[in-house]
């Protein structure tokens, strides 16, 4: 009887973690598809037909198709394969697999669905802040479920492999600017190499905020005397650990507390309340933290484990 409730309860959690699974992959395709589709809408229905140079692969594409005629979703996949095969060791295979199907998704959409859409045909300058700004979001939301679109971002991923230390952002934009010059210089456009090196900032900037966004947060630092009364109030307030770090008063030299506690806004914002309330001469340092790591915070990594 045991031994079938044992079986029961395996089958119970299998079926859990499967599910899970699936909810995850779901959601994943979801962000890729949506993200997809702002690319594919800002490349082909607005900068195509502002007619500067793009970035990525996404650039070399349109420089084809500009030239020959060649559709872009198609060129951009012909141009990944070699790419992530001398990539593939470095961002490994998992997020190599997500990426090919977020880049058949992306070249699905910007060779079928984008040309049936509405072109953009105002002010060049308003299409380049449109493309970087609307661009960069779609990329963010798919470089924070593990994914890309391929081509460049391959390279961009392989190098924050090695160099882990280096913004996303900044290594999109050196590696977009010899892409950016080439389309310029090759179709005598120099007005158009200013809005692409516009995008490539606006690219560079709004992936590395969103993405650091995700695991931004609040650190508070309170100097006290009464170091344990004051963590009581913050897991009260809050429910969030904090840690008790020795101090001396610099000009007394009294023997102090400062009481270390990382939050969100909100919860840094209660602390803060609650303390002026109960600790009055209580002295607090309020500053932003880019990532957070351990119990109580999520994280969201980039391309799995890069």
């Amino acid at each position: 009887m045991e031994h079938g409730k044992d079986k029961w309860i395996v089958r119970r959690r299998l079926g859990k973690i499967n599910l899970e699974e699936w909810a995850a992959t779901g959601a994943d395709i979801g962000w890729e598809a949506l993200g997809s589709l702002l690319l594919a809408v800002t490349t082909y229905n607005v900068a195509l037909s502002a007619e500067f140079p793009m970035t990525g692969f996404s650039g070399i594409a349109m420089i084809l198709y500009r030239l020959f005629q060649i559709p872009m979703g198609l060129s951009t996949i012909l141009l990944n394969i070699p790419v992530a095969v001398i990539c593939g060791k470095l961002i490994g295979k998992r997020f190599l697999v997500k990426s090919f199907r977020c880049m058949i998704l992306s070249s699905l959409m910007l060779d079928y669905l984008a040309p049936l859409l509405p072109v953009y045909e105002g002010d060049r300058m308003v299409a380049a802040l449109i493309t970087g700004t609307v661009g960069a979001m779609g990329y963010a939301m798919i470089y924070v479920r593990g994914s890309s679109t391929g081509g460049s971002d391959f390279i961009n991923l392989a190098i924050k492999a090695v160099r882990p230390h280096w913004n996303l952002g900044t290594i999109a934009f050196l590696s977009d600017v010899g892409i950016i010059l080439t389309g310029g210089i090759l179709f005598q456009d120099m007005d158009g190499i200013v809005y692409g090196m516009v995008i490539n900032l606006l690219f560079a900037v709004v992936v590395d905020k969103v993405i650091l966004g995700m695991n931004a947060g609040m650190v508070a630092l309170i100097v006290t005397e009464h170091g344990k009364e004051v963590a009581r109030e913050i897991d009260r307030c809050c429910m969030r650990g904090s840690t008790l770090l020795k101090a001396e008063g610099g000009y007394y030299h009294g023997q102090k507390e400062v009481v270390m506690v990382a939050g969100s806004n909100k919860d840094i914002y209660q602390i803060q309340r609650r303390i002026r309330e109960t600790e009055p001469e209580a002295f607090i340092i309020v500053m932003e933290s880019y990532e957070v790591h351990g119990e109580g915070f999520k994280i969201t990594r980039v391309a799995g484990d890069i």
